[in-house]
């Protein structure tokens, strides 16, 4: 092997002029490289990084961002689809008379999704808890049961739920299951055919194609979005996949993580990001869903709730970045206090003068993460960012031993928002996530709670802490570098 080689080699160094034609095709390469990315429009900082990054890969790095460089999905016909469908009355318009708070507004505005309301909220704490309640709606469906994860691995936890959906398809129970290719490469067909063969429905989001190599590849766009629906009336959602790493009843290190179960009108708008997921996904028109029973006639109206809520969807079928830009302007609006939950924290320039600006005007700023999260990378990126917001006052506090996984934002006492996102690019920009935000004072109240039991298990990073350059600083300079790419 080697000798051919070294023959190769010789016999390229060979060819006449061959240093001047390999300069002229990298030459040609990086032209081409840069025009492309500059004409994705993306921040100054990301497109530099990207070039500077490709620009040290001739042609493999052509590849790298053929796989994982920034991309859009047209989704456009699924927003026309709407209409078409007869779907576009189950997100009501905000009249013009009612009381919707300008947040409420942009986020209808960038997701096509109303404000709406919730007879009942309730907070669910880890995985042991979110489970059980997930298997008992499961087990009172008689309708339907619509399930979109990331990560739905063959484990202990994954079968137990995969078991409850097998009683309830083999009842005539219509259950679809939509899963991330990559989150949920776990899943083989032995572990799915029992559920198909219960006459269950089961899709791939964004699925490998090995096999149309001139089809561009959506690696680095899943879905990462947990929705359980109920026969239309009861939906959960939250940050917490199928998996034992997230059930404390099974694993003593596991996860620790906030999902909800809600009811009341809004579970509507929450049916609706499932149906044009599956849309999305399978290719299947209106007539694969029989309308009627997917949003009930009797179901409480948006003026029955008690609690107003909204859901939020980003993905990058969209360029308003929706659930960033309702972070940032909660932060913004808030007057008492700012409570930031996130297990990725690499904060755009925005989002990180909102913090500071909260914490310089006096709010009681406090930032929650994990104290090693599950990549060093994004520990790293998110350390480089302390010593800025401990200046200005934030309160930071790092959770261990037990991963952080929680992703919510408290604003003073009664705007919350919990969901998928990170609070990071990746959630912002590419991946499709879903959040609920809510305006109710004892609903955030019992958030506090939760939340502040968990500040009581972290450790308050200080602003004189000693820290080595070589172990710490400068490791986080570089991971800092990437921020633009997490």
């Amino acid at each position: 092997m080697l000798a051919t080689l070294n023959s190769a080699w010789h016999w390229l160094s060979g060819i006449p002029h061959i240093s001047a034609y390999i300069t002229a095709a990298y030459v040609l390469y990086l032209l081409w490289l840069i025009g492309w990315i500059v004409l994705q429009k993306r921040e100054p900082v990301a497109t530099l990084s990207w070039m500077l990054s490709l620009a040290a890969l001739p042609y493999l790095g052509l590849f790298i961002y053929y796989l994982l460089g920034p991309q859009r999905v047209k989704r456009q016909r699924l927003r026309r689809g709407r209409s078409r469908s007869g779907m576009e009355h189950y997100s009501e318009i905000c009249p013009p008379d009612a009381d919707c708070t300008e947040l409420a507004r942009v986020g209808q505005a960038t997701t096509g999704l109303a404000p709406s309301s919730a007879t009942d909220v309730q907070w669910l704490v880890d995985g042991g808890q979110t489970y059980a309640a997930i298997e008992q709606a499961i087990a009172a469906a008689r309708d339907h049961v619509h399930l979109e994860y990331y990560i739905f691995n063959r484990d202990r936890s994954g079968t137990a739920v995969r078991d409850a959906l097998i009683e309830r398809a083999r009842a005539g129970v219509k259950v679809r299951l939509l899963l991330d290719a990559v989150g949920s490469s776990q899943v083989n067909r032995r572990f799915l055919r029992p559920l198909l063969d219960a006459g269950a429905e089961m899709a791939w989001f964004h699925p490998a194609q090995l096999l149309k190599p001139f089809k561009r590849p959506w690696v680095n766009m899943r879905t990462h979005r947990k929705i359980v629906i109920v026969d239309g009336r009861i939906a959960f959602t939250g940050g917490i996949n199928i998996t034992d790493e997230e059930n404390e009843l099974l694993l003593p290190d596991a996860y620790r993580d906030l999902h909800l179960r809600v009811e009341g009108h809004v579970v509507r708008s929450l049916q609706l990001v499932f149906v044009e997921d599956w849309i999305y996904a399978t290719g299947q028109g209106r007539e694969a869903f029989d309308i009627p029973h997917l949003w009930p006639a009797d179901a409480p109206s948006r003026k029955d709730g008690a609690i107003e809520a909204q859901v939020l969807v980003s993905g990058p079928d969209s360029a308003w970045e929706a659930i960033h830009r309702v972070h940032v302007g909660a932060i913004q609006d808030a007057q008492r206090r700012v409570w930031l939950v996130t297990p990725y924290f690499v904060p755009g320039e925005a989002a990180r003068m909102a913090l500071t600006s909260a914490a310089l005007a006096g709010l009681d700023t406090r930032l929650l993460v994990p104290k090693m999260s599950d990549s060093r990378l994004v520990t790293y990126a998110a350390r480089s960012y302390f010593d800025e917001l401990l200046q200005a006052g934030v309160k930071i506090y790092e959770y261990g031993p037990r991963m952080l996984h929680t992703k919510a934002l408290l604003a003073d006492d009664d705007l919350c928002i919990v969901g998928s996102a990170n609070f990071d690019n990746r959630s912002f920009r590419l991946n499709f996530e879903v959040s609920m935000l809510f305006h109710d004072r004892e609903l955030c109240a019992r958030l506090s709670r939760i939340l502040e039991s968990d500040f009581a298990s972290a450790v308050r990073v200080r602003n004189d802490r000693n820290r080595s350059v070589w172990r710490y600083r400068l490791p986080e300079a570089f991971a800092r570098l990437t921020s633009p790419l997490l």
